[in-house]
């Protein structure tokens, strides 16, 4: 029974286009996260086929033998990952925010050569890097007009905060960087994926990764032409550990104050559709997962920004977002 190998490429050991979420590790040896977005594949489905189903269905139920890794999700952390096409609820519609560089409230780095990209740690222009523990994470969008199919060709803009809470084109003596911002279209799974820092945690907010959806890449200049916009929220116990770093001085202090149910954002459910599932070290980064129910027939009710908050001062403390 031959193992499968992996690519390699400029980010690191991929196999069926997916990077592996444990670099040193062989590719049946890749964990529970891994192997299930595999299975959810249907070129990864055909690509196991050698190294047979009841090795990936071992290898998906077997727990993490990686040293240093997190400790299992709980339910509330792994529901919104664990929802398949069948049962797929939309996403809620929320705030992009005060500062969504969308061109809706000042600046439009959508209107930039380069925006379409994986890595987003650094500036467009290569000026500048956003410093903090590696974070890979992936969106799965599906199409709930037509069934929960994958919503293959959608364009994705997502932007998150640094790890000390600013926000790149408006923190004071951030306005010319562009870093933690990036647009991904998704391949025929539905998929995009994005190579960033974990995002601190400012006070009055429960940490976040914001994202718009466009129906195609040539839609993204028009912040209006967004099919939906929402947060993913990180789950707790990888804040805590990423936290507890000094470079995010300020934000274990901040998720002290704040629980999902209390947020702003979302408060409404305690974020039972936009918590991601997690898995990672603060050695070794981690990787997120989030899978978003897009229905394009019915209207995007995304709001305004909400009071509390206040981003982009530093030190973990950025208005709302």
């Amino acid at each position: 029974m031959s193992i499968p190998e992996p690519t390699q490429t400029p980010d690191g050991p991929a196999y069926e286009g997916r990077l592996l979420d444990r670099a040193d590790e062989e590719v049946v040896d890749q964990g529970v996260a891994f192997d299930i977005r595999t299975l959810m594949s249907r070129r990864g489905v055909l690509g196991l086929a050698g190294v047979g189903l009841g090795a990936v269905v071992l290898a998906a139920c077997a727990p993490s033998a990686s040293g240093g890794s997190s400790s299992s999700p709980t339910p509330a952390e792994t529901s919104a990952a664990s929802t398949d096409s069948a049962d797929a609820t939309e996403i809620p519609d929320e705030t992009a925010g005060p500062y969504p560089g969308d061109g809706s409230n000042g600046p439009d780095v959508l209107e930039d050569s380069g925006i379409v990209r994986r890595d987003i740690r650094s500036s467009i222009d290569g000026g500048a890097t956003a410093e903090g523990v590696p974070l890979t994470f992936e969106l799965q969008i599906l199409d709930l007009a037509n069934g929960g199919v994958p919503f293959a060709g959608v364009a994705v803009y997502a932007w998150h905060c640094t790890a000390q809470g600013e926000y790149s084109m408006y923190s004071s003596g951030l306005e010319d960087v562009t870093y933690l911002r990036g647009v991904q279209v998704a391949d025929d799974d539905g998929r995009v994926s994005f190579t960033s820092i974990f995002p601190g945690c400012y006070s009055g907010r429960w940490p976040h990764i914001h994202f718009e959806v466009y129906p195609d890449v040539e839609s993204i200049t028009d912040s209006t032409a967004a099919i939906a916009t929402s947060q993913l929220a990180l789950p707790e116990t990888a804040c805590a550990a990423v936290y507890a770093q000094s470079a995010y001085d300020g934000s274990a202090s901040n998720l002290s104050r704040i629980t999902l149910a209390s947020d702003n954002v979302f408060g409404d459910d305690s974020g039972s559709l936009q918590l991601a599932t997690v898995a990672g070290s603060v050695a070794a980064g981690y990787t997120a997962s989030l899978v978003v129910g897009v229905d394009t027939t019915t209207a995007p009710a995304s709001g305004s920004a909400p009071g509390g908050g206040q981003a982009g001062q530093g030190g973990g403390r950025p208005p709302s977002s």
